[in-house]
């Protein structure tokens, strides 16, 4: 009977360190080159950030459920991941960087009138459900501009998304502009209630197009007033297609989201990105606190936005600051999928070299080794173990991408060099090596 119970505890132990080796379902490991292609994809659009005059900012992992409550217009309770702390607060996993980022400001710029410029880097966590195929952990780069209620800040934004998706590689994309305001005003005079407002969004954002039409024939308003609604998903392509709208209301406040449009389109237009940019009424995003323009950045191959944002001007009034604000986020995984799925390579400073040495060979292999990083070329310092032949360095070099093994035995004054790639090898003096300069050669795996 001992013998069997300690035969199922062994079993159990073994099946948990198996599960353990997993991730939860939503969320993946990154590693090896694509971990590299990431990083040099964050620091590129890191690089435009700055270059418009953006400064970094970090936010908490997690925040009290409050900031991300459904009067903040966030996500819904349900796609958050909630916990408690030892005093019994609820706090959530960010959902969202919209929210975190107004707090923040709301906290340490209360005072400020002048426009801020600020930009992060960071990860979003939504409790998607599992059959929508989406991640439930995200890297999100983004900007946003506090302060500034101007066209002008609204096209800053949108040059932004275009320039930053150009620095990463990506050429055939195209930024949708949409009005929320155009939108709402039609509804306004309609004398919706909120929570239709919201299912018609909802439908309309979806393309459900004969739910929109029974949802409008239960309503009570003007029969032309209902036209233009039901006509919204049609307002899309062209500035022109979208200054057709101006034709067929006389709403005031439906009237000046086309406007706003326009002076952005005319702004584009000097920046010379007009070419990268369509308009679409029908697009309306879930997230409430937006009170004006929208958009949403989209490129071959993938189903989904590669980046979305919009002017939020009453989210900062609700953490204590009157402030008009417009941003964006990059979803930097969806970016990383269009650019393997694009086939445009990304460049990256991998580790090509190891520096391999016997311990008598230690001095001259840390010599080595620094004259390759004063030159800014990675390098791997390795001391070669009893247990291990030659060839397993050789074997593990060419699994892990590096092509140049340069072995030192003996007081390290002759140097091995062994292409990983082919094979071939040849020796030469460390004297004649650091009078060479290294470089890195991405085809061949010579490195003298």
């Amino acid at each position: 009977m001992f013998e069997r119970g300690g035969y199922l505890a062994v079993q159990r132990k073994e099946k948990m360190a198996v599960t353990l080796l997993h991730t939860p379902d939503g969320v993946r490991d990154i590693y090896g080159k694509e971990c590299a292609k990431k990083l040099s994809v964050q620091e590129g659009i890191n690089h435009v950030f700055h270059l418009y005059g953006y400064e970094n900012i970090e936010t908490p992992t997690f925040e009290f459920f409050d900031i991300f409550n459904k009067q903040r217009g966030s996500v819904s309770s349900r796609e958050m991941f909630k916990f408690f702390d030892r005093d019994n607060n609820t706090l959530v996993l960010r959902p969202d960087m919209t929210p975190a980022i107004a707090r923040c400001v709301a906290k340490y710029y209360m005072d400020e009138t002048m426009p801020l410029r600020l930009c992060y880097l960071e990860r979003t966590f939504i409790n998607n459900t599992s059959y929508q195929g989406r991640l439930k952990e995200v890297t999100q780069t983004g900007a946003e501009m506090i302060g500034d209620d101007s066209s002008s800040a609204d096209a800053e934004m949108i040059a932004m998304v275009i320039d930053s998706l150009k620095a990463v590689g990506l050429q055939e994309f195209q930024v949708e502009l949409g009005q929320v305001e155009f939108f709402r005003g039609l509804v306004e005079e309609a004398g919706m209630d909120a929570e239709t407002q919201e299912t018609l969004r909802e439908l309309i954002e979806n393309k459900n197009f004969f739910g929109a039409e029974e949802l409008l024939l239960e309503q009570s308003m003007d029969e032309e007033l209902r036209h233009v609604i039901l006509k919204l998903p049609e307002f899309f392509g062209n500035i022109e297609q979208i200054q057709l709208a101006k034709t067929l209301t006389t709403n005031r406040r439906a009237l000046q989201a086309i406007e706003r449009l326009e002076k952005v389109h005319r702004i584009l237009e000097a920046y010379g990105l007009a070419d990268y940019i369509s308009y679409d009424l029908g697009m309306l995003s879930q997230y409430q606190y937006y009170t004006g323009i929208i958009f949403k950045a989209y490129t071959y191959g993938m189903g989904d936005y590669v980046v979305t944002g919009g002017r939020y001007d009453k989210l900062l009034v609700q953490f204590g600051k009157d402030a008009p604000a417009v941003g964006f986020a990059i979803v930097i995984d969806r970016v990383m999928q269009a650019l393997a799925r694009q086939n445009i390579e990304v460049k990256t400073n991998m580790v090509r070299t190891m520096v391999l040495y016997e311990e008598s060979a230690q001095m001259n292999a840390v010599r080595l080794a620094g004259y390759f990083r004063e030159k800014q070329v990675p390098v791997q310092l390795v001391r070669r173990s009893s247990r291990q032949e030659l060839e397993d360095y050789r074997a593990f070099g060419g699994r892990s991408g590096i092509a140049n093994l340069l072995y030192l035995k003996k007081d390290g004054e002759e140097i091995r060099f062994i292409n990983t790639t082919t094979g071939d090898s040849h020796m030469l003096s460390l004297a004649e090596y650091l009078g060479v300069e290294p470089q890195q050669e991405e085809k061949t795996g010579d490195c003298v």
